[in-house]
């Protein structure tokens, strides 16, 4: 029987992560097999431990705003759970500019791609956050002022229409995104805090509904009419307005029956 290096010098072979870069994900999309490099998960998991324990006491930090119990603990480290991640390079002349994922744990990111931190609320307002974010009513808003890169400052400045918890628009909002971003086991954690089954989404008809589907919800949450939707379908590529008419006819389909 054949035996692995690490077997035959009676070693523990160490645990590898692949390394994110922006074209490690895409929309709905979590995992390209595109990376950067790969790194020894055992060394990862103490240096980012000592880095947050640092950045914990820096109030311009994000982890200035963690318990001190969750920054202590290093089974919390964000590189073990799903998180959101977007691309830093976005540009209005791209497909998209907007280019956010939820990508599973056991993963680091380079500074190309920012991921949230989610310091209070639950994982359906991440659910929330990542489906207003995905959508075109979103992204066409982000294409009137990104330029080279999308940075938190720009990221900051969008518009996020949220009415609250209770909501039924919201609530499908955050069902529609957990099926599309909980497409195998790595989010299985995460699905289930969010209230979705996992893989449910991966057939390609099913999943372009409910794209489109997401897009009308947001459209309305926004307080967007028809003839809204209509500009944003028709100049998202100002050079081809004909682009998305099939996706924007599938979109009033389903706006139709939301109001």
């Amino acid at each position: 029987m054949a035996l692995r290096l690490g077997e035959q010098v009676g070693l523990e072979m160490p645990d590898i992560w692949p390394v994110y870069k922006g074209s490690s994900f895409n929309i709905w999309e979590p995992d390209t097999g595109t990376y950067y490099d790969s790194a020894v998960a055992d060394e990862m998991i103490e240096h980012l431990h000592d880095k947050r324990l640092t950045q914990h006491s820096k109030s311009a930090s994000a982890f200035a705003a963690q318990e001190h119990a969750t920054t202590d603990n290093p089974d919390t480290l964000p590189c073990l759970h799903a998180r959101i991640t977007f691309r830093d390079v976005a540009r209005a002349t791209d497909t998209r500019s907007l280019i956010a994922a939820l990508v599973p744990g056991e993963r680091v990111i380079v500074h190309q791609a920012p991921y949230l931190l989610r310091v209070a609320g639950t994982p359906t307002d991440e659910a929330f956050l990542l489906g207003v974010l995905s959508s075109m009513p979103c992204d066409w808003q982000a294409r009137r002022s990104v330029e080279l890169h999308m940075t938190f400052e720009q990221l900051g400045l969008l518009s996020i229409p949220d009415p609250g918890k209770g909501n039924p628009v919201r609530d499908r909002v955050v069902e529609i995104t957990g099926r599309l971003a909980a497409v195998d086991d790595r989010f299985a954690e995460w699905a289930s805090e969010v209230g979705v089954p996992v893989g449910s989404a991966n057939d390609e008809a099913t999943k372009r509904d409910l794209i489109h589907e997401l897009d009308a919800c947001v459209a309305h949450l926004y307080g967007l009419d028809e003839d809204d939707l209509e500009v944003i379908y028709t100049t998202f590529d100002e050079k081809r307005p004909e682009r998305y008419l099939d996706r924007l006819a599938a979109v009033i389909e389903h706006f139709r029956r939301l109001t």
